[in-house]
Order: C-alpha cells, then structure tokens, then sequence
C-alpha cells in the first residue's frame, strides 16, 4: 500500500487555529485526476495541494490545487502554503529555515516564483502574481446584490467604489460595502447568489468578495470577506486569489501614485479565523507593472495517506 505523506497548514496566520487550513499531499505519483478530487474531499478543507516533480528540472515542483469539488488553476492560500512548506522541508535554493529560498512553483496558470523567509520563528511567503488582475465586464445591479447578502441597498458601495469583476486567474465580484457594522450583518444567499453571479469559463458562478475601507487591525488597509457560493455554500477565511483579483479594484477606485504600495488585508474575523494577507503593488502610469501576495504560515499536523 502506498505511503504518501501530508502536511497541514494554517496560512495567512502566524499562529495555529487561524487563517486558513491548507492539506499538502508531498507526493501525488500515479494519482489521477479522479483520486485527487477524491482526497481533496476526503481532507474537505478549502483546498489541497497535490506536489508531484516539476517539468523543468530548474523548478522546485509542480503543484495541482483542488477545491473538495473542482480544480483550480491558481489559488493563493495553497501558493504560499506550499512554498513555505517544501522550504520547510529543504527544497528551494537553500536548507530548510534558511534566511531565505527562491522556489519555482509550476501551476497550472503558469510558473509562479515564490520567496520564502523565515525570521521570529515564522515563516513568511510572496509570490508574483502571474497574472495581474484585468477588469471583466459586468453591470452590478446593487438592489439585487444587497437582497442576495441581506443587506439594503444604501449600504453596497464607498466614496467611489462600486461592485466590479475582477480576475488575475479566477475571477470574483469585488463588492463594496458601508463598514463593519454591514460586515457583520451580511447573510450570503447562495441561490440567490447564483442568480445574479456572472459564470466562469468553466461554468462556475464567480465567487463574492466583500470589502470595506473600516478595519479591525490598526495596520489594515481593507476588511474583507469571501464566500463560494456552492453547493455547498460557504465562508473562507482567507483568500488569496481574491486579493490578487481585487488589486484591479485597488488601482481602479483608489488610483495610487506611481511607486510601490503596501496593502494588509484583514479576512476571517466573523469567523474566529482571523487571517492577514499582504497585497503589494508597483505602479507606473497609474497601471500596475507588479504586483505579489503573502503572507505566514504555521504546520499544524503532519500525517501519511495509504491511497
């Protein structure tokens, strides 16, 4: 019988029962498709990781990501889940809980190059995105946004900001809301959600990613919250997909001078999974030229899969 081992993370955390839980499966040889979404949903967690060797020997791995229902071609929890744990266990440019490690991660939107450091005992990961965020076209119908959430119109959009589609791999509706107090009071109607949600290419409704400029941490620059809407419907606690798909949003309302802009995003409060993701943007020409996502990450269990 086979034995693969696994690793569990909490990512976008820097302490363990927070962020969000990350399955990596550190050995994916003669798994196919079918077995891989089996295992992701056996595990059942937001996402797994699947490492198997990289085409390019130059590469740390290539990786498959896989949601308890489907693929995805990127994702960034898993990103910088994964890279801090191969780095942890040696791969990359240097021995592990060395100062720092290059890793090239081959994903199914393309290469994504990671670094890892750690400092303090934790672990810290960013990556670039490998492709910046592009406005898709949508006409928000804000009535029908906010009696899918169980809010009421007025509280849908911020100074200039409006909903709008965004995609830097996989697509969300970025939807503004009126601070904490309409944070909280957010009820997600995943049928209802359906109704209006634009498709993907693959068929699937764009996720809702919900944000305001009112904060927790004192460091943040936006409060968010993200919810996949099924079956089965549900909160995630950190998305960092969604926060590569939102900088279009960033750049679009908020129009940052040229230069380099650092974001903390704060996800996962309303369900006592706070979490932290670092959105940086270069800009030039009001455009952005770069932009990376990262975050920390703990090992919370470790085990063996005989599949």
């Amino acid at each position: 019988m086979p034995q693969r081992p696994y690793l569990i993370y909490d990512v976008f955390a820097d302490r363990r029962l927070a962020g969000n839980p990350l399955a990596v499966v550190l050995d994916s040889t003669g798994l196919d498709d079918a077995a891989m979404q089996k295992i992701a949903g056996e595990f059942n967690l937001s996402e797994t990781v699947f490492v198997s060797p990289a085409a390019n020997a130059a590469h740390t791995a290539a990786i498959r990501i896989f949601t308890p229902k489907y693929e995805l071609p990127f994702a960034g929890h898993p990103t910088v889940g994964t890279a801090i744990a191969l780095a942890e266990r040696g791969s990359g440019d240097g021995p592990a809980n060395d100062a720092a490690a290059i890793l090239v991660l081959e994903e199914k939107i393309g290469n994504v190059r990671c670094a890892v450091t750690h400092e303090g005992g934790l672990a810290f990961a960013e990556f670039d995105l490998p492709q910046l965020s592009q406005k898709l076209e949508f006409e928000p119908d804000n009535a029908a946004i906010a009696a899918a959430i169980g809010l009421g119109p007025h509280e849908i959009g911020f100074e200039n900001h409006q909903p709008s589609l965004w995609s830097a791999g996989v697509p969300y509706l970025a939807v503004p809301v009126a601070g904490l107090e309409a944070m909280a009071q957010i009820r997600f109607n995943g049928p209802a959600w359906l109704e209006l949600a634009p498709r993907r290419g693959d068929g699937n409704p764009a996720c809702a990613y919900f944000y305001c400029r009112e904060t927790v941490g004192h460091d943040s620059a936006f409060h968010a919250r993200m919810f996949v809407p099924g079956p089965p419907t549900y909160e995630d606690p950190a998305t960092g997909s969604a926060v590569a798909a939102f900088s279009g949003a960033v750049l679009h309302f908020d129009q940052p001078r040229d230069g380099t802009h650092t974001f903390w995003i704060e996800q996962g409060m309303e369900m006592g999974r706070p979490s932290r993701i670092r959105l940086e943007i270069e800009v030039e020409g009001l455009a952005a030229k770069t932009a990376r996502i990262g975050g920390n990450a703990v090992k919370i269990a470790e085990g063996v899969l005989t599949v």
